[in-house]
């Protein structure tokens, strides 16, 4: 479906996703969660997104794969391709084109083998590619035998995670992939993921361990409060603030804590208390009367893209 080099495989602008809900009083109001997000992730790359619990990562997934709840409104444009991805454009995908690894192991179906779940049905059975991941993997041969529940946290994830990597898919949607692992599993489940990407996949990569993904990504995108602020090279996150542009961005990397553990006032606003202007201006610094009257847009600066009237 690739018309042109240039055209990214999956292209997210302006997405703005909200619940219908209705309060104590049983008065419909629209609850805003996503407003204004933009990404690109283009063939032969890991884009990385990176943000605290509640940012919006794991809707942005849903929003894509079209599985948001029927009291979903959505807006803005999610093209793959450069095709707009209609409802029905987004059944034909999943599975397909489009590849998840979710973030529960509660995705597993528990009355399936693991070996038959990761092979999706393949013919023939058992499929050599996949005894190859497990192995890779570290799990032992009889765990394609085994139901989930009789595996651990940690293998499940493994087998979930080879769900997506058996897959001939396009796209690569991992939503948290590797909590539970031992840091050297974590490390080969990115490791595969990079050869995925070196082989013309493209990877879309959420995750909370954003150390590992300086290694592995080639850019990340960093989401505050349902929007994304920043996107950079993994270098500039490596070289440090000073390379970096929108604040929260900073204090992101001030917080890991090899760089100090460095906190910042405040907290992230939720749905429902959104401020007006900037979302992060409550907690800025740098913050004017302009930040807290007008919402900046996504601008080009230093060969990346920040939400920021003032980023230099």
């Amino acid at each position: 479906m690739n018309d042109g080099q240039n055209i990214p495989v999956l292209e997210v602008s302006g997405l703005s996703v909200s619940f219908q809900m209705y309060d104590k009083i049983l008065e419909q109001k629209e609850l805003q969660v996503i407003s204004e997000l933009d990404i690109k992730v283009y063939a032969g790359e890991i884009l990385a997104i990176a943000g605290s619990s509640g940012s919006g990562k794991s809707l942005l997934v849903s929003a894509i794969l079209g599985i948001l709840p029927e009291n979903a409104r959505v807006s803005g444009k999610i093209r793959y391709n450069g095709h707009m991805l209609t409802p029905e454009l987004q059944r034909q995908l999943r599975g397909t084109e489009i590849a998840l690894v979710p973030q529960s192991v509660d995705f597993l179906d528990p009355l399936m083998k693991a070996g038959v779940q990761a092979d999706g049905h393949r013919k023939p059975y058992p499929s050599q590619k996949r005894r190859a991941l497990f192995r890779r993997f570290g799990l032992p041969e009889e765990t394609e035998k085994r139901y989930p529940f009789q595996l651990s946290g940690g293998m499940a994830r493994r087998v979930l995670v080879s769900t997506a990597l058996i897959t001939d898919a396009q796209l690569i949607i991992a939503d948290e992939p590797t909590p539970g692992m031992s840091l050297e599993q974590a490390l080969e489940a990115l490791r595969m993921f990079r050869e995925m990407a070196d082989d013309g996949k493209a990877v879309v990569l959420i995750t909370h361990d954003i150390d590992l993904a300086f290694a592995f990504a080639d850019r990340i995108a960093v989401f505050y409060a349902g929007t994304t602020v920043e996107t950079a090279s993994a270098r500039d996150f490596q070289a440090g603030p000073d390379a970096l542009r929108h604040p929260y961005s900073k204090a992101l990397w001030r917080a890991l804590p090899q760089n100090g553990f460095e906190p910042i006032d405040g907290t992230q606003p939720y749905a429902g208390s959104l401020p007006r202007g900037c979302l992060f201006a409550p907690r800025c610094s740098r913050s004017t009367p302009k930040c807290v009257q007008e919402v900046p847009s996504m601008r080009t600066l230093r060969s990346g893209e920040v939400r920021c009237f003032y980023a230099e």
